[in-house]
């Protein structure tokens, strides 16, 4: 047979094949193992891509520092240039939730698609809510859905619909592609095939462990990531987990949506007291029922017929104080002079350098940090949101309208404006909204809101009313970084040892003296326009904690109590009947003992809450967690004892407490585990009213 005849016949068979449907097709080939290992690598990458732009492509207001990783592309060269892999931590979860819906739909050209949907739709919605709240999306969020869900729409920003088309497109884009592969694939994406019952058994088999492995560890990690000491803390950490969940969306920027969101899911809060039982409960309440009536027959005053003004002035502290350290003049003599006269002390702070929120929270609810279990790094967004019960000083007050909170910066910082709602202030004004603060001036180059301009702010809303009112106010002027921002700045420190200060370290501290003795001029002229005012006005004035600028003094561990301790004072105008007032143990406190301070300077009638903490402040002046002189980070505390001290502020070991001590910081941890983990037994009572 020749050539020709062959071709001839071989040209007649496909003219054939082509007319005739029945004739078989040639089969499509199948695509290996490793290629789907690849594509799965390529899928997630973009998957966790997704995610990351969600955040970083909202406009970042926040710049409290200078060495942020906020965009995707940083997210992944910090790989490469200082070794911190939480990009691989981000692939390696998201990469386990991929495995868990392949193994579930056992088709990869379905499955992907999905995965995908899911990762668009979630970024998409981080995308809207960074840029309508600046705040990422936090597994509070859930109850919202649950709870909300109708709406959702309302949520919706600007210019929306483009986001969506945008994000729609190229999904599109995605699914056309799917759609190819699958029709180019010869196994259509199956990933486990079997002719045979036993060849289908042991793929079923093999399924199931790769949902239950991958599903056990993320489990697991989720539940044990925020929990200090454990494999998933640990692990999380070596692979460059840096929390900082002062801000959501840098947390989310800098470590990745999906770490930032599982490290909020379980925090360990508390241990549960071993004799906590509604009974116990209830004799709790009797008791400090008994001592509040006890402490009321002496007391004249009700403290709501007062306005009360908490002023947390952000850093506030006193230079002169600071070990190793010579000023040449003094930062705050007004403020001293204010404390000559009135009731006033130094007040221990769980922070150095960071840590506002939780004196704020210490400070509002009248709860200590140190009964926290050392995983709780911050419970303005790991326990208020979840909370049933939050009570807080405010309420006293009655009515929404009667609590009023001021600070000029972003609302959403410590989440701030979702918790300020719960707590039932009416009004939270901040620089970015809804409610936005009437005075924003600045000084000189300092880029933050100065107090002179906050406290305008605040007398304003004094005079809105004549009835009485609760007002929260954190200030932001002497937030670090310190970079010579005023004029004219004739403050100047030196070392007193050995070692002089560096450049950087004296530039800091100088440019804070001078915003300290702003704060001072400025705080003394708020009180002298609020002594004009003709209702009785009490001001609680505290400074949150040191600023992380002493590097000299800070590394002697013998400093650390130093560090840790502020200035405060309770003040009253003239139209009190408390101006002048100096109560007994007031040289040292905690910001949680403020309230029951407040109503003792004002001899006001207390609640049985207020009680206890009247008496446990007379056997513990000051209570913080444990203290170190690094400036605060977001693991919050190390192991060791807590830190107590007594009316002359030396330190205290629980092992040294009297009877009646450990009666009362058991007490302490009963109220405070009913109120934040238990089953709120002490709502249903009289605990909390003042009578």
């Amino acid at each position: 047979m020749t050539n020709e005849s062959v071709n001839n016949e071989t040209i007649e068979e496909l003219r054939i094949s082509t007319i005739d449907p029945n004739a078989p097709a040639k089969e499509r080939k199948e695509f290996p193992g490793w290629l789907y290992g690849v594509l799965f690598v390529v899928f997630d990458i973009i998957g966790v891509a997704a995610l990351q732009i969600g955040v970083s492509q909202a406009t970042t207001r926040v710049k409290l520092s200078n060495n942020m990783w906020l965009t995707g592309w940083g997210f992944v060269t910090k790989m490469f240039t200082s070794l911190n892999f939480v990009a691989v931590l981000n692939l390696i979860l998201w990469g386990m939730l991929y495995v868990i819906l392949l193994m579930l739909i056992n088709r990869f050209w379905i499955a992907t698609p999905i995965f995908l949907a899911v990762t668009f739709i979630s970024a998409v919605i981080e995308h809207f809510k960074v840029s309508i709240r600046y705040e990422a999306i936090l597994p509070s969020d859930l109850n919202f859905l649950k709870a909300d869900a109708g709406n959702l729409m309302s949520f919706m920003p600007a210019g929306a619909q483009w986001t969506i088309l945008l994000a729609v497109g190229i999904f599109a884009c995605f699914v056309s592609l799917f759609v190819f592969l699958n029709h180019r694939d010869g196994r259509h994406g199956k990933l486990f095939r079997g002719d045979d019952k036993q060849s289908r058994s042991l793929n079923a088999i093999v399924r199931l462990l790769l949902i239950i492995v991958p599903g056990t560890f993320f489990t697991l990690y989720s539940m044990q990531v925020s929990t200090v000491g454990s494999w998933a803390k640990n692990f999380s950490s070596a692979m460059g987990d840096m929390p900082s969940m002062w801000d959501s969306v840098y947390d989310a920027q800098r470590n990745g949506p999906l770490v930032a969101f599982t490290r909020q899911l379980n925090p360990r809060v508390m241990v549960k007291p071993d004799n906590y039982s509604e009974e116990t409960m209830k004799d709790v309440a009797a008791r400090y029922t008994k001592e509040a009536k006890k402490i009321n027959s002496k007391r004249s005053a009700n403290m709501t017929d007062s306005t009360v003004i908490y002023v947390l002035s952000e850093s506030f502290s006193d230079p002169s104080r600071v070990p190793g350290l010579k000023v040449n003049k003094d930062s705050m003599p007004n403020i001293r002079s204010i404390k000559e006269d009135t009731t006033s002390g130094l007040m221990l702070s769980s922070g150095y350098g960071g840590g506002t929120a939780n004196l704020e929270y210490m400070g509002l609810t009248g709860l200590s940090m140190a009964n926290f279990d050392s995983s709780l790094t911050s419970p303005y967004q790991q326990l208020v949101p979840s909370e049933h019960w939050t009570p807080t000083i405010n309420q006293l007050w009655g009515a929404a309208k009667n609590s009023i909170g001021l600070h000029p910066y972003e609302s959403s910082m410590y989440s701030r404006a979702t918790n300020y709602k719960k707590f039932g202030f009416s009004h939270f004004y901040t620089l970015t909204g809804p409610d936005v603060i009437s005075h924003q001036d600045k000084i000189d180059d300092s880029p933050y809101v100065s107090d002179e301009a906050t406290y305008k702010s605040t007398i304003e809303e004094v005079e809105k009313t004549d009835g009485n009112q609760f007002l929260q106010v954190i200030t932001m002027q002497n937030h670090m970084p310190y970079h010579d921002w005023y004029k004219n700045n004739d403050f100047k420190a030196e070392s007193t040892t050995d070692t002089p200060l560096e450049d950087d370290e004296k530039e800091s501290i100088e440019t804070y003296q001078k915003g300290v003795a702003l704060t001072d001029e400025a705080t003394a002229d708020f009180l002298d326009k609020l002594d004009a005012i003709d209702k009785p006005i009490t001001v609680v004035f505290y400074g949150d904690h040191l600023p992380g600028i002493y590097s000299s003094a800070s590394e002697d561990d013998n400093n650390s109590l130093a560090l840790h301790l502020t200035d405060y004072f309770i003040w009253s105008n003239k139209a009190s009947s408390s101006q002048g007032n100096e109560i007994d143990n007031a040289d040292y406190s905690s910001p949680n003992f403020f309230v029951a301070q407040a109503a003792e300077h004002m001899d006001a009638k207390v609640s049985p809450y207020l009680a206890f903490l009247t008496q446990m402040h007379e056997k513990i002046s000051a209570m913080e967690p444990p203290v170190v002189n690094n400036i605060q980070g977001w693991d919050r505390i190390p192991e060791g004892q807590n830190i107590y001290l007594d009316a002359d502020g030396n330190p205290m070991a629980e092992s040294d407490f009297d009877t009646e001590t450990k009666q009362l910081l058991a007490d302490y941890q009963l109220i405070q585990y009913d109120i934040t983990s238990g089953k709120n037994y002490l709502k249903d009572t009289d605990f909390m009213q003042l009578p």
